[in-house]
Parts: structure tokens; sequence; C-alpha cells
């Protein structure tokens, strides 16, 4: 399950969802939250949905971040001196799974990447140490590709994609982004929670993460049209969804009946 415009926009819960999460725990099915928001921790992400009323663990969070680290320990061990462009709950995150992560305005030579996440504490200071490093060869990645984030009232803010940008024009280097569509993240579920792929479908709004990730996973998607993507999006588009939905609150009218 995709979050932000599939279970809620902003910190508004959209129709159904609950009702719709309830009867999957009630028919035995397991319900993994899916986010590549990385501005937030998965403590966090369990507190909003208490907020809204959705009962879930840490356990229950498969974000870019939990991606982002096993991919980067895969590849690199311990290795890595990072360059963090992100807030300050993803610097804990990384912390916590024994990254080597440096200070904002560190000046040093030791950085050999860079990793940018959706930073809503972003500042210049922070974009020209990235620019300073990129142009020194330190590796590029970041946790997602989203270029905007869906908020209350039908509005978005800038997410990480279009921080990367900023340092792809300024740098000439393009990221390695390791959240959806990368299959990474459902990777992570599978070998998790052992879940079979031919058991799994992908819920989400948006074409280039969540439906993406579906068919880069080999596995089944619905969209949902109360965040991102519009009909005509998806006519346009050469990935397409298994299933398409008006809502959430309409898949479960379907499997309810």
């Amino acid at each position: 399950m995709d979050m932000d415009g599939t279970l809620y926009n902003g910190d508004e819960l959209i129709p159904g969802a609950e009702d719709f999460l309830r009867f999957l725990k009630n028919v035995g099915k397991r319900s993994v939250f899916m986010t590549n928001n990385s501005s937030r921790s998965r403590f966090a992400y369990v507190e909003k949905l208490a907020r809204l009323g959705i009962e879930s663990t840490v356990d229950d969070i498969a974000s870019s971040v939990n991606a982002t680290s096993c991919y980067l320990k895969e590849h690199y061990g311990d290795t890595l001196t990072i360059y963090l462009v992100g807030t300050e709950s993803l610097r804990q995150e990384l912390l916590t799974d024994g990254f080597h992560i440096v200070p904002a305005d560190y000046e040093g030579d030791e950085v050999n990447c860079v990793l940018v996440g959706y930073d809503t504490e972003l500042n210049y200071r922070k974009l020209e140490r990235a620019c300073h490093f990129l142009c020194e060869g330190a590796l590029f990645y970041a946790t997602n590709c989203d270029l905007r984030c869906p908020i209350e009232g039908g509005r978005y803010l800038p997410d990480c994609a279009t921080i990367c940008n900023m340092l792809e024009v300024s740098t000439g280097r393009k990221p390695r982004y390791l959240g959806k569509p990368d299959r990474y993240i459902v990777d992570y579920v599978h070998t998790k929670w052992g879940a079979d792929y031919e058991d799994m479908v992908v819920v989400g709004d948006r074409l280039y993460t969540d439906i993406a990730v579906g068919a880069n996973a080999g596995i089944d998607s619905i969209c949902v049209l109360t965040g991102e993507s519009t009909l005509a999006d998806i006519d346009a588009s050469e990935v397409t969804p298994t299933y398409i939905f008006n809502s959430i609150k309409d898949v479960y009218e379907i499997l309810k009946s």
C-alpha cells in the first residue's frame, strides 16, 4: 500500500481507507505500508497512521529508506562516508543502520557518496556542499524519484527528484534512485515477510513509482485516482496498471461484494 495520495492526502484520510484495511485484516491478509517519502522515520508514520485511525507497527512500514539502506549495505558494506541532503529523521535512521554521515557543514575530503532524500529542511548550504562533493567524484544516490509530494487541497510540494534535478543541472551528474519504482523495495517486503510475488499486489496513485514498481517486480498493481495520476495520464503512459479504481473505497466495495 502506498500512503500519500492513496490512503490519505496530507492529514486527511481518504474515504474508504479505514474500511479497506479493516476488511483485509478480517480476512487474514497482510497490509504493508510502502512509501517513498524519506523525510519521516518509520515511527513517525506509525504515529501519523494512528492519528488517522489506522493501527500499525514499525514492522508494517516499508520505506525508501529501508530499500536504500539495504542496497547500500549490500553493494558497499561499511566503506561509505555519506554527505546527506535529507532531514534529521533520515539522518537518525541511517546512523541507526550503521552508516557514517558527516555534518551538513562538512568541508573535509573524505566524502565518497552524496545521498539525497525528500528534504523538508533543505537549505542552500546543503546544495552547495552536495555540488562540491559531486564535482569531486562522489557517488550519487537518492531515496526516491518522486518529483512532487501531494498534500491536502489538491496541492503539491517539491519532492526528492526536484532537489536532485537542481544538483543534476548544476553538476552534470545523475543520481541512482533507490525507492519505487526500483523493485528493491518489493524484494525487501518479499524477504522480510516471506510473501510470494504471485500473492502480492501494489496499490498506489502514481504511475512512475507505484505502478512501475509493480511492473518491475512482476506483480499486479491497482491505480487509484485520488492522488497524482488521471485517466488521461494512464492512457498516455507506457506503464499501465492491472486495475484502475476511482479510490480505495471502490476497491473495498468490490472486495466486500
